[in-house]
Parts: structure tokens; sequence; C-alpha cells
């Protein structure tokens, strides 16, 4: 008896390679973002979420613009060609790809980082709390 796994035979080595490498184009992970952070990031990191959700922990060096309010006027304040990758609380979550819509549709690039605030967590990275005019770092 086949399992719900191989039910679906797989997709042939070619197409599967396609398929994997252009989701790199789409998508980046907590690690790569963390590493990129910790050096000179050329992007801009976007938390997608809510500006509450945003003041009790975000990624650090993160900047809070919830998905609904991405629009032309606000995105116009950064470099063309700008790379944004948004986030939201997790896999759970579809605010990152509302957020990348978005941004698609004003031709703005775009990629989302898989895992969100829950992934980052999971990684045990630290994140950043806003209270009141101050961001402090947490473990």
């Amino acid at each position: 008896m086949r399992s719900l796994v191989s039910a679906v035979p797989a997709a042939d080595s070619s197409s599967a390679l396609r398929h994997f490498e252009a989701a790199l184009g789409f998508e980046t992970d907590c690690w790569d973002v963390h590493e990129a952070l910790a050096q000179a990031a050329d992007f801009v990191l976007i938390d997608v979420r809510s500006a509450q959700l945003y003041q009790r922990a975000h990624v650090p060096g993160a900047v809070n613009i919830p998905h609904a309010k991405i629009i032309g006027s606000r995105m116009a304040d950064y470099p063309a060609g700008t790379l944004f990758v948004v986030y939201c609380a997790g896999p759970h979550c579809n605010g990152a790809h509302r957020g990348a819509i978005r941004l698609a549709r004003l031709g703005l690039p775009v990629k989302i980082m898989i895992g969100g605030m829950s992934g980052w967590r999971e990684e045990g990275f630290a994140v950043a709390c806003s209270i009141a005019a101050e961001t402090v770092a947490v473990a």
C-alpha cells in the first residue's frame, strides 16, 4: 500500500530544480536575514504586522509598515531598486503574502522571510521590543 507521501510521484529532477531555484527568488529564511543584518544588509526588512504586535517584539532592524499601509507614496521614500523583505507572525499568518502582493503591485522587488516571527524565535535570535520611544533588545 502506498503512503500519502508516495501516492503522488515526485517531479522529475529538472522540474524540481527549476521549482526550487525559482522559490529562492520569492523567499528567504530567518537565518539568511539574520546573517545579512549582522553585516551591511542590502535590503529593507518590513514587519507587516500591527503597530501593537511590532512594539511587543520584532526583528531588530525591521521597520513597521502594516501590510494595508504599504502604498506608493510611503514607499517612494526608498531609493529605486530597493529590495524589500517582509515578514509577519509566522507560517499561520498570510500578512507577509499580503504585504508582498502590495509591494509587487507597486513594481517593487520583494521577498518573504519564511517563518516570520515564530521562525525567528525558534532559531533563537534576539528580538527587539519598542517601549514608549525606546527600543530594547531581548534575548
